[in-house]
């Protein structure tokens, strides 16, 4: 199996590198029944509840970026394979000068250490958002909370350490690189965002994660996930960035789309559906 899809966006090549997958628990997704989780997976022809961890890599003529690096050893046998995809497109760790987290939770930094802590991209600059960084740098926002999350914290810290000589913090919807700039997106997490390309008259947005099962929550944007730590929020910006999204017809991809994950969002009752074009 391919752990590649590769898009030309203007000048600037783009590639999905497919970590790994796995199937989400109906216990996942708290305020939404059975029976119409069940529905919708029927609706679908789904058997389950998958998803996917996407990293991305673009080379444009300037940089050569990885935004996200999958979750490692951390998520099972099914995933941790960013490695392999990596190879596939014909990039070395060492090729990276940008490393850009949409936010730090584990399935999207842990591949950015080795077990022990050190970092695995040896000339790369990470890049963090400001508010993303301001929460998980401090441990008091994380150490008191149920677990996972005092775990995840320690994760983001160590990331943080790995790459503290080489780690920019940018605000709002400051530069990644030039023609890459972060898409600001609240509600996942205190910083989360994903991110807009410009290459010449091409664009592509990544949408972060604003979903992280598509068979659930593109065809009703109102169900909600337990990883979001302001349920509401999150709901609202999925609700506003799907609608921008089918207006203009833009293409898009983000981190829990399925292989290859380049989309349309197009309207379909009262949700969307994704195609691929």
């Amino acid at each position: 199996m391919s752990r590649t899809a590769t898009q030309s966006i203007g000048d600037a090549e783009v590639v999905i590198l497919t970590d790994g997958g796995l199937d989400f628990g109906t216990e996942l997704f708290p305020g939404t029944s059975e029976a119409h989780i069940s529905g919708l997976l029927t609706a679908q022809a789904a058997s389950a509840i998958a998803t996917n961890f996407n990293a991305v890599l673009i080379r444009t003529a300037r940089n050569t970026i990885l935004c996200d690096a999958g979750p490692r050893d951390l998520f099972g046998p099914t995933c941790g394979f960013l490695p392999e995809a990596l190879r596939e497109a014909e990039a070395a760790p060492g090729d990276i000068d940008t490393l850009y987290a949409t936010h730090l939770h584990p399935d999207h930094i842990a591949g950015m250490i080795t077990p022990e802590g050190a970092a695995v991209f040896p000339n790369a600059e990470l890049v963090v958002s400001e508010a993303e960084h301001a929460f998980w740098s401090d441990a008091s926002n994380t150490d008191n909370l149920p677990e996972p999350m005092p775990d995840w914290g320690a994760l983001a810290r160590a990331v943080l350490a790995a790459y503290g000589d080489r780690l920019r913090i940018v605000s709002g919807g400051g530069e990644i690189a030039a023609g890459l700039h972060i898409l600001p997106l609240a509600g996942h997490t205190p910083g989360h965002g994903g991110w807009r390309l410009e290459s010449g008259r091409a664009q592509l947005l990544h949408t972060g994660d604003i979903i992280h099962a598509p068979v659930l929550q593109a065809a009703d944007p109102n169900i909600a996930i337990a990883f979001d730590m302001d349920a509401d929020a999150a709901r609202e910006t999925r609700k506003r960035l799907l609608d921008e999204l089918a207006s203009d017809g833009a293409l898009f991809t983000g981190g829990h789309f399925l292989h290859p994950a380049f989309h349309q969002a197009v309207r379909d009752g009262d949700g969307y559906r994704l195609e691929r074009p």
